[in-house]
């Protein structure tokens, strides 16, 4: 009889935990499987730009291209900027039909000297977002021209 109680309750606490681990892993493997689907939406040939040193005072722009690389359609609801000095322009209206593509053009106007690093959000499709990363560094302009080269004409002679 401890035989058979020994036997029975084996069996059921190896049901118990083949049912746990089953559940667990198909769990897992779709929620694997929805952030795959969710990082294929919106794919970014590159998610970072360096514009190296540029001058203060001199805005620039880089444009990052959005790749719709899933089936189903795409579309940017906001993209915010880490500060006022970088301003993300795109269509706002605009769909992404899958295997469709898109810009995002952000400007940074180089104000401030020195090393920059500024974080760009996309949010898309109500809920999920990806971030993008500018960066560089700016140097301070003189405050007046160069002085003139007297000598100049002598190499025109």
């Amino acid at each position: 009889m401890k035989h058979l109680f020994t036997f029975l309750s084996a069996i059921c606490l190896m049901s118990v935990v083949h049912a746990q681990t089953t559940t667990v892993t198909t769990s897992t493997t779709q929620n694997a499987l929805t952030i795959t689907q969710a990082d294929e939406l919106l794919t970014l040939k590159e998610t970072e730009f360096d514009f190296g040193k540029i001058p203060q005072g001199k805005p620039v722009i880089h444009i990052f291209e959005v790749i719709n690389k899933s089936n189903v359609p795409l579309k940017i609801n906001n993209i915010n900027a880490s500060c006022g000095c970088t301003t993300p322009e795109w269509e706002k209206d605009k769909v992404v039909t899958p295997g469709g593509s898109t810009k995002i053009t952000v400007g940074y106007n180089a104000a401030a000297e020195g090393p920059f690093t500024k974080f760009i959000t996309v949010t898309y499709n109500d809920t999920q977002s990806k971030q993008i990363t500018i960066k560089g560094e700016v140097w301070k302009t003189p405050g007046s021209s160069a002085p003139e080269n007297k000598g100049l004409n002598d190499l025109k002679n």
